[in-house]
């Protein structure tokens, strides 16, 4: 699966630092129009996760993962055929929800085979992801120093083939097991009741809200740095790209070493507390770096720029055990599923809350880092009582078979 997590970010890679050039330049379309078919693709793309959750307590997560690779192939390969603005954006969602899903499904993979090891294996997990995108993004940079149309189909083609090559090697992994499939015969008692719904849970679903608040660290990489450096910053703008490799170094360096900071549920939650301190740095930094020369700025960003990537590896530990703590046995897909949702709305409204805090001045960015500060803490409050077990009233009886 580690295997899969490189061949399937190289080909993210490839595409996603060049999506909006190949409908721009390729497809020829107005930069509303490009707009609109990300959102589009982007809100449609959200049911993926709890969709490929819940399958995967029906079906083998193997089997479920292989489709889903084969469904973003194909999807990929259609956008090579077609201009059509109606039809672009159908293959963008049907590729977008496919996108959702697969994650859901190899963090559900990894949380039945790893177990209490879980922790360990996301962070090797990122950092074989992050070494991915890497890749991809520099194969893409050379590539795009042609500038022919040529080139841009090459990339979007090795995107395709990249899923491709995810599916056949899902193909070699084993069907870990599952506590919500399970054989019953006639000598187990039927169960008299259904599996846990998470839309009823509401503790679970405040603790996913919470977590869309958390996840965006990835909207100030994305669109923050870029537009502060551009817009109010006296740093050069070729900073930004540089902030972007710093990012990917930083997590490829640390975040295994992170890992062991939260390899208990209770230890991945007292983990929040510094996470929150993190946040708040970032958020000063961000806000202090208008205010100084070039040089000055520049060492702001920089300074912001560790800050959100030490809370991005951070909080990648944290979410990882905490979703996975706070999620019955029995409905584990379900479960994962509805805290996929959380990255998917942040990707949908994390850009306008950046945004909100660029247009806001310094202000905005020390608001910004101080709200989900305390939404770290909310966090850490609203999960206590979850992750405790009960005191029992009476000394617990052991039964013996002999």
């Amino acid at each position: 699966m580690l295997a899969i997590a490189l061949v399937d970010r190289i080909g993210s890679g490839l595409w996603a630092s060049v999506s909006v050039l190949y409908f721009t330049y390729v497809s020829e379309l107005s930069l509303a129009q490009v707009g609109t078919l990300a959102a589009a693709a982007g809100a449609i793309g959200i049911v993926g996760a709890p969709v490929g959750g819940k399958l995967a307590d029906r079906f083998p997560v193997t089997r479920v993962l292989l489709t889903v690779q084969l469904m973003r192939a194909v999807a990929s390969c259609a956008l090579l055929t077609t201009d059509n603005y109606a039809l672009l954006i159908a293959f963008s969602a049907v590729g977008g929800l496919g996108d959702r899903a697969a994650s859901i499904l190899t963090k559900l993979y990894a949380t039945r085979v790893a177990g209490p090891e879980r922790v360990r294996y996301q962070a090797f997990y990122r950092t074989v992801a992050n070494a991915g995108w890497a890749l991809g993004g520099l194969a893409a940079a050379a590539a795009l120093a042609l500038g022919t149309t040529t080139a841009y189909q090459w990339l979007l083609a090795g995107d395709a083939l990249s899923f491709l090559a995810s599916a056949l090697l899902t193909l070699r992994c084993g069907e870990p097991p599952s506590p919500s499939r399970t054989v019953i015969t006639s000598k187990h008692p039927t169960p008299t009741t259904g599996p846990a719904n998470p839309w009823r849970d509401r503790t679970y679903l405040a603790y996913v809200a919470t977590e869309a608040v958390l996840f965006l660290d990835d909207a100030v990489f994305k669109v923050g740095l870029p537009l502060w450096i551009a817009h109010e910053s006296t740093a050069p703008n070729g900073l930004a790209p540089l902030l972007m490799v710093l990012n990917n170094v930083m997590v490829v360096a640390l975040q295994v070493p992170l890992a062991r900071f939260g390899t208990t549920t209770a230890a991945a939650r007292n983990l929040l507390l510094p996470l929150s301190a993190t946040f708040a740095l970032g958020g000063v930094a961000m806000a202090l770096a208008a205010t100084g020369g070039a040089v000055t700025a520049t060492a702001l960003l920089t300074a912001a720029a560790a800050a959100f990537t030490m809370a991005e590896m951070l909080h990648a530990t944290v979410s990882w055990e905490l979703s996975v703590a706070l999620a019955p046995d029995t409905a584990q897909g379900a479960y994962l599923g509805v805290h996929g949702l959380a990255q998917s709305v942040q990707r949908t409204f994390g850009p306008l809350a950046v945004t909100a805090a660029i247009a806001t001045g310094p202000a905005g960015w020390a608001t910004f880092g101080t709200g989900i500060a305390l939404t770290c803490a909310i966090q850490h409050r609203l999960v206590r009582k979850r992750l405790t077990p009960p005191a029992l009233s009476v000394p617990p009886i052991t039964v013996s078979e002999h």
